[in-house]
C-alpha cells in the first residue's frame, strides 16, 4: 500500500500556459519527495490542459481533474481539495513557483500542536528585482492563530501556507465567492490554528499585468463582498469584540480605498460598470460602516475631492 503523502498541493488551472510549465518544474524539482500535485484544469480553451497530462504521464504523483466548464477558483480547488491524502495541504497558483528546498524547510518545522505553516513569500515585480514580503521569516517562530489572524488583516503576514488537512476541509472555499475567497479561507484557517510556525521555504508570486490583483477592473470590486461575507462567517462563529472590530476596520479601510481607486479609473468603465460599481458601493456602505447616512457620506467624499482638487497639497 503506497503511503500518503506529507503534503498535498493544489493547483487551480485557467489558461496558465505561459506559465504553467515553470510552476509544474518547481514541483518536480523539490528535495523533499513525499508530496501529490493535483491540477484542475477549469475548462481552459489554450494548451493548459495538454501541459497538465503531458506532466502527469512523466510523474504518478502528478494528478489532474479537468472541469466541464468554468466556475471559478472556489469551485475549482474545492473539487481538487477532496481529493487531497496529505498532511498537510497548500496551494500553488499556475503563475507562481516554489524554491526547490520549499516543502523540506516547511515540514522541518513542524510541531505536534502546529496547525499552519507559513512560507517565505517573495514578490517577483516586472522589471524589478524580487523583494522578500516585509520582514523575511525567522525559521521556527511562532505565534497563535489569533496572532497571526490578525497581522494578516494588513498583510503584515501574508496567508501563504501549509494547513494542516482536516482544517482546510474543515473550512473550504466559499463558493458564493467566485474571486477572494481564498484570503478569507486562509484567515480563517490562520485564526482557527492553535499554532502557526514560519518556515524560510520561498513561495515565489509573480506580479504581472494579467494578474487579478493588479489589473484595475470590475471585479475588483468585489473585494467588499468577500469582506462581509467574512465578517458575517465571524459573527456567527462567535469571535470575541475585538476579532470582530479588527476585521471591521479592515473592511472600511478596503471600502475607502476601493472608492478612492473607483475615482480614479471609472472613466475607463462603461456605462453598465459604473452602475454596477456604485450600486454595491451603495448597498454594502451599511455592513461597513453606519454612523452617517450614505447620501450625507457621498457628498462629504465628493466635496472633499473637489477640495483637494482646488488646493492639491505641495510635494
Amino acid at each position: 500500500m503506497t503511503p500518503s503523502p506529507r503534503v498535498s498541493i493544489l493547483m487551480a488551472v485557467y489558461n496558465a500556459q505561459k506559465f504553467l510549465g515553470e510552476a509544474l518544474d518547481s514541483v518536480l524539482a523539490q528535495t523533499e519527495p513525499s508530496w501529490e500535485l493535483i491540477c484542475v484544469d477549469d475548462a481552459s480553451t489554450d494548451r493548459s490542459l495538454s501541459i497538465l497530462q503531458a506532466y502527469a504521464a512523466r510523474d504518478s504523483r502528478i494528478r489532474v481533474v479537468r472541469q466541464p466548464e468554468n466556475r471559478g477558483l472556489s469551485v475549482a480547488r474545492n473539487a481538487v481539495l477532496s481529493h487531497a491524502q496529505g498532511t498537510w495541504v497548500m496551494i500553488l497558483d499556475s503563475d507562481d513557483w516554489l524554491g526547490p528546498d520549499t516543502l523540506e524547510r516547511a515540514l522541518r518545522c513542524e510541531t505536534p500542536d502546529a496547525d499552519a505553516i507559513l512560507l517565505d513569500l517573495i514578490h517577483h515585480h516586472p522589471a524589478r528585482p524580487p523583494v522578500r514580503h516585509f520582514t523575511p521569516n525567522r525559521e521556527g517562530q511562532h505565534m497563535t492563530g489569533i496572532e497571526a489572524f490578525t497581522l494578516s488583516l494588513d498583510w503584515t503576514l501574508h496567508a501563504l501556507i501549509l494547513v494542516r488537512r482536516e482544517l482546510h476541509l474543515r473550512y473550504p472555499y466559499d463558493e458564493r465567492l467566485r474571486w477572494y475567497a481564498d484570503d478569507n479561507t486562509a484567515r480563517l484557517h490562520l485564526l482557527h490554528s492553535r499554532r502557526v510556525i514560519l518556515s524560510t521555504g520561498q513561495y515565489h508570486y509573480r506580479h504581472h499585468a494579467e494578474s487579478n490583483t493588479t489589473a484595475v477592473t470590475p471585479r475588483r470590486f468585489l473585494l467588499m463582498e468577500a469582506n462581509r461575507h467574512m465578517q458575517q462567517t465571524l459573527e456567527e462563529e462567535g469571535f470575541p469584540p475585538e476579532v470582530l472590530a479588527a476585521h471591521r476596520k479592515t473592511c472600511w479601510h478596503n471600502y475607502m480605498g476601493l472608492l478612492r481607486l473607483y475615482h480614479t479609473h471609472c472613466r475607463n468603465f462603461t456605462p453598465g460598470e459604473r452602475r454596477e460599481i456604485q450600486e454595491r458601493f451603495r448597498r454594502l456602505y451599511p455592513a461597513f460602516y453606519r454612523r452617517t447616512p450614505y447620501p450625507l457620506f457621498l457628498f462629504r467624499q465628493w466635496a472633499g475631492h473637489v477640495f483637494r482638487s482646488l488646493f492639491p497639497r505641495k510635494p
